[in-house]
C-alpha cells in the first residue's frame, strides 16, 4: 500500500505543476478558480487511493485466510501419512513374524519328513526280515515232516516255536510303525495346512500394507503340551459307569480333560492310582516324575515293584504296575526331558516290558524325538537295583544309585540320585543326564516317562 501511495504521488504533484503552469498564461482573475480545482483532483485522486487501499485490504484478508486453509490440508495430510507409515511399519514387523513362522514350521515339517522317511525304511527292513522268517518256517515244517526221531522232532519243534514267537514280534513291530507312520503324516498334513495358512496371510499383508488393520495371528497346537497342575483333584467323569477304567486313555474316552490323580483297573489287575496328563487330543499315563529332588530314589527291589512318592510330585508307579498296563494294550514310551536352561527335549519308544520272572526286562526301539537316542535298542535290559542285579551285572555303589533298565554299568538312569545345580561348580556326569552314545550329555533338571496307548487294533 506504502509503494502504491509513494508512486501515485509524484502524479499528483506532476499534474499540479501543470496546471499551475498552464494557469499563468491565464488572467489574473482567473488563479483563485485553478486553486480550487486542483484541490478537486487531489480529493479525487485521494479517494481513489482510499478505494484502492481497502481492496488491497480486503484482498490481503482473503489471501491471509486461503493460506491458513492450505496449512490446515496440509498438517492433517501429514498426520495422515504419518499415520499410514506407523500402520504400514507394523504390517512389516508382523509380515517378517509370519515368516519366521513359516521357516520353523518347513523346518518341522522337513524333520518329520525325514523321520517317516525312517520308519519307512526300517519298516521295508522288517517286511524282508519277515519274509525270510517265514522262508525259513516253511523249509522247517517241511523238514519236520521228514524227521522220525523224537529228540530231534523235539528240537526242531522247539526251534520252530521260537522262530514263530520272532515272527509275531515282527509283525507286532510293523504294525506298531505303522501306526506312528499314519500318526506322522497327520501331524505332517496338519502343519501344511498352517504352513499354507502363513503363506496365504503373508501374500494378503504384502498386497494390502497400505490398508488399515491388523493381522491374525496363529498358534499352531503342540499335541504334547501338558497341563500338569499340582492342585488338580480328581473328577467324576460318568457316575453311571460301574467299571473302572484301564488306564489314562478310557477316561479321555469318557470326556476326561483335567489333569490330575485318578484310579483305574487295568485288565487282570488290582485297582491303583495314577496321575494323568490331559490334552485336546491325547491322554498320558505318568509312569515317573523327577523335578526338585524332595522324593529319594535310592529305594530298594521291593520298593521299585510296588511304587513310591507323591503322585501329584515325584513318584515312581511301581514295575508291577507298569507291566500290568502294558500287558493290555500296545503303547508308545514318552520321555520328557529339561535341562537347566529350561529346553525341553523329548523321545518316544516302542517297548515291550517283561514279567517279575525276567525282572521286567525292557525292549526298546526308537521312533521319534528330538534328542539323540540313549538307551540301548533291541537289547533286552533287566531292571536292577542296589540289591538286585542281575548276574552279569556287578556295578559299584556309586553306579547303582536308583533303580533303573541297564545293560551295563553307568550309562544313562533318571532314578539317579538328584543333584541340584550350584552356580560355579561342575559336577560333570553327576546327578541326572542323558548320556547318548556319540555326541553332547545332558544335564537334567527334570524328567518325565508316560505312556499313550496307541489303539493298534484300528490295523488288525
Amino acid at each position: 500500500m506504502k509503494v502504491l501511495i509513494l508512486l501515485l504521488l509524484p502524479l499528483v504533484f506532476s499534474a499540479s505543476i501543470e496546471k499551475h503552469e498552464d494557469g499563468q498564461f491565464d488572467s489574473l482573475p482567473a488563479e483563485p478558480k485553478s486553486r480550487f480545482a486542483m484541490l478537486d483532483d487531489v480529493r479525487i485522486l485521494a479517494n481513489g487511493l482510499l478505494q484502492l487501499g481497502h481492496g488491497l485490504k480486503d484482498f490481503v484478508h482473503k489471501t491471509k485466510g486461503q493460506i491458513n486453509e492450505i496449512f490446515q490440508k496440509l498438517n492433517l495430510f501429514d498426520k495422515s501419512f504419518y499415520d499410514l507409515s506407523e500402520q504400514t511399519n507394523e504390517i512389516r514387523e508382523k509380515e517378517e513374524e509370519l515368516k519366521e513362522k513359516t521357516s520353523k514350521l518347513q523346518e518341522n515339517n522337513e524333520e518329520l519328513k525325514n523321520l517317516s522317511s525312517k520308519i519307512y525304511s526300517q519298516i521295508e527292513h522288517l517286511l524282508q526280515d519277515k519274509v525270510q522268517l517265514q522262508a525259513k518256517i516253511g523249509r522247517l515244517e517241511e523238514k519236520l515232516n521228514q524227521i522220525t526221531e523224537g529228540h530231534q522232532e523235539f528240537q526242531d519243534h522247539k526251534e520252530l516255536a521260537s522262530l514263530k514267537q520272532y515272527v509275531e514280534q515282527q509283525d507286532m513291530n510293523i504294525r506298531r510303525l505303522l501306526k506312528v507312520v499314519a500318526d506322522q503324516n497327520v501331524q505332517l498334513d496338519y502343519q501344511n495346512g498352517q504352513i499354507k495358512d502363513l503363506e496365504d496371510k503373508i501374500s494378503n499383508s504384502s498386497v494390502g500394507d497400505t490398508k488399515k488393520g491388523s493381522p491374525r495371528s496363529y498358534k499352531l497346537h503342540d499335541p504334547r503340551s501338558f497341563n500338569s497342575s499340582s492342585n488338580s483333584t480328581n473328577q467324576m467323569l460318568d457316575p453311571n459307569v460301574s467299571d473302572l477304567p484301564r488306564d489314562c486313555n478310557d477316561l479321555h474316552s469318557q470326556g476326561g480333560r483335567r489333569s490330575g490323580v485318578y484310579t483305574i483297573r487295568p485288565n487282570n489287575s488290582a485297582e491303583f492310582g495314577v496321575y494323568c496328563d490331559f490334552t485336546a487330543d491325547a491322554a498320558w499315563t505318568v509312569i515317573q516324575r523327577r523335578t526338585d529332588g524332595s522324593v529319594d530314589f535310592n529305594q530298594t527291589w521291593e520298593d521299585y515293584t510296588r511304587g513310591f512318592g507323591d503322585l501329584r510330585g515325584e513318584f515312581w508307579l511301581g514295575l508291577q504296575k507298569i507291566f500290568s498296563i502294558s500287558q493290555q494294550a500296545d503303547y508308545i514310551l514318552h520321555i520328557e526331558l529339561q535341562d537347566w536352561k529350561n529346553n525341553n527335549r523329548f523321545v518316544e519308544y516302542l517297548f515291550s516290558l517283561g514279567n517279575e520272572d525276567t525282572s521286567y526286562s525292557l525292549q526298546l526301539t526308537q521312533v521319534l524325538g528330538n534328542v539323540p537316542g540313549a538307551l540301548p535298542e533291541y537289547t533286552p535290559m533287566p531292571f536292577s537295583t542296589s540289591d538286585h542285579q542281575s548276574q552279569h551285572l556287578n556295578c559299584p555303589a556309586e553306579l547303582s544309585s536308583g533303580g533303573w533298565w541297564k545293560a551295563s554299568c553307568g550309562g544313562t538312569n533318571l532314578n539317579a540320585k538328584y543333584r541340584p545345580r550350584v552356580k560355579g561348580e561342575r559336577r560333570r556326569g553327576q546327578g541326572l543326564s542323558w548320556k547318548p552314545e556319540k555326541g553332547r550329555m545332558y544335564s537334567l533338571r527334570s524328567t518325565k516317562i508316560m505312556l499313550y496307548r496307541t489303539e493298534m487294533e484300528n490295523f488288525d
